[in-house]
């Protein structure tokens, strides 16, 4: 008898590490899953990334224009100053744009950091396409170094059918600048 309820303790000790173990891991999971949920969805204003072929067939609607607000931040301590080269744009819906953001480091040492981003209003995020970003990856500044780095994006026409964002007539698009923790990357 002691040794079923032996074995029964063993079980139950192995089902909860097994569970702990899997908590864990959805917790690491947990953030790059909520990032691929918002890119694919738009949600939280999270903008859709899209292929150059994907931006080539989307139509130009001339009589419908946009402004859009850009919007820059560095994380406290970053020792980066960032900004776009314009404060807004407007262009017409599904019009392809060009943006440039300057970034310089300040400090005596290398810095890499990752930008995240947003689109405000939050409705408008599926409808904000980002064919090229620097976003998309890494950027590593030598002391001193200063950069220009380009967004390309398009404001598509679906935005014209959502009853929800259809009357939106300005869109910000605001990133901000954190640096990379070397100990995760393992840089």
């Amino acid at each position: 008898m002691m040794h079923l309820i032996a074995r029964g303790k063993n079980r139950t000790a192995a089902l909860a590490a097994l569970l702990a173990l899997a908590m864990v891991g959805l917790g690491f999971a947990a953030v790059p899953l909520y990032r691929l949920f918002c890119q694919v969805t738009g949600f939280a204003g999270t903008t859709m990334r899209v292929s150059e072929e994907t931006a080539s067939a989307v139509p130009v609607i001339d009589n419908q224009t946009i402004s859009v607000r850009f919007d820059s931040n560095t994380a406290p301590g970053l020792g980066w100053t960032f900004r776009p080269e314009r404060p807004r744009d407007t262009l017409s819906i599904g019009q392809r744009d060009l943006m440039i953001f300057v970034a310089k480091n300040l400090t005596n040492r290398t810095i890499t950091a990752t930008a995240t981003f947003n689109v405000t209003p939050s409705q408008a995020g599926p409808y904000f396409a980002k064919i090229q970003c620097f976003c998309f990856t890494q950027q590593t500044l030598a002391p001193g170094e200063e950069i220009r780095m380009p967004v390309v994006y398009y404001v598509d026409p679906k935005i014209l059918e959502d009853p929800d964002a259809r009357d939106v007539r300005e869109i910000t698009l605001s990133y901000t600048f954190f640096p990379v923790d070397e100990a995760a990357t393992g840089g």
